[in-house]
């Protein structure tokens, strides 16, 4: 699966370059969940890889680009990336649009991003149902982002969904999607995020498995030790096909 070696401050500034011209872009923001969801699936994998950006979201990742010849690869964290984007379209102009999460996060991050940012400009806000849009309510939803305005639309469906939901509108939808999972809760105040310091050293997702037990765990234990191992095969030269 591709990996992009960048910065916040390259992310950001390319995200908002692509925000001005009429192109449909989606860029996804990589951790090992979705890397062995790409490894267990050649069709997700084609939908990460024909992303126009993907950053390196989990510490891991950034691990493995740095010991595969990219020193300065840094982590490009959805939640943060998030803020970046947010601040950068609230000095420059460009509306924003957010897609996902449930009606209270959807809420709590417009109210949070209007209080750290209060010239954003958010055009367009909606918490889908849990089920899927029928023909029409999916066409609704096109037309609405299209007649709002928006240059840039964060998806917080999570991860495959969320990738899945941005390639399948990509061509519907000229703007750039950020597909930035959890991101929408973060920053709504509604699921804490890891202290720093377990962020920095991978493990984040130790902290998340504590909080969220009984939905994260199967992700955790069964994808964390296979990709540590397919990882090591890698690094030894090994090499292990999909």
């Amino acid at each position: 699966m591709r990996v992009d070696a960048g910065t916040y401050e390259s992310a950001t500034r390319q995200v908002l370059q692509w925000a001005r011209e009429p192109v449909p872009r989606y860029v996804c923001v990589a951790n090992v969940h979705m890397t062995m969801e790409a490894h267990d699936s050649a069709e997700f994998k084609a939908i990460v890889n024909a992303a126009d950006m993907v950053t390196s979201d989990g510490v891991p990742l950034v691990w493995m680009l740095r010991r595969l010849g990219h020193p300065y690869a840094e982590r490009v964290y959805g939640p943060t990336l998030t803020l970046h984007v947010c601040e950068s379209a609230a000095d420059e102009g460009v509306p924003v649009g957010f897609y996902g999460g449930s009606p209270q996060a959807i809420e709590g991050l417009k109210a949070e991003l209007k209080r750290r940012f209060p010239r954003l400009d958010i055009r367009y806000a909606f918490s889908p149902p849990f089920r899927p849009l029928t023909p029409d309510e999916d066409e609704r939803v096109v037309s609405d982002i299209l007649e709002s305005g928006a240059r840039i639309l964060f998806v917080g469906l999570g991860c495959p969904k969320q990738e899945r939901w941005m390639a399948a509108h990509k061509d519907r939808l000229p703007l750039v999607q950020l597909g930035v999972g959890a991101a929408f809760d973060f920053h709504a105040g509604r699921v804490k995020q890891a202290p720093k310091w377990m962020q920095d050293r991978g493990l984040e997702w130790l902290f998340r498995l504590a909080v969220e037990p009984r939905r994260l765990w199967k992700r955790y234990l069964y994808n964390n030790p296979r990709f540590v191992a397919l990882a090591a095969l890698q690094l030894l030269g090994r090499g292990v096909r999909s």
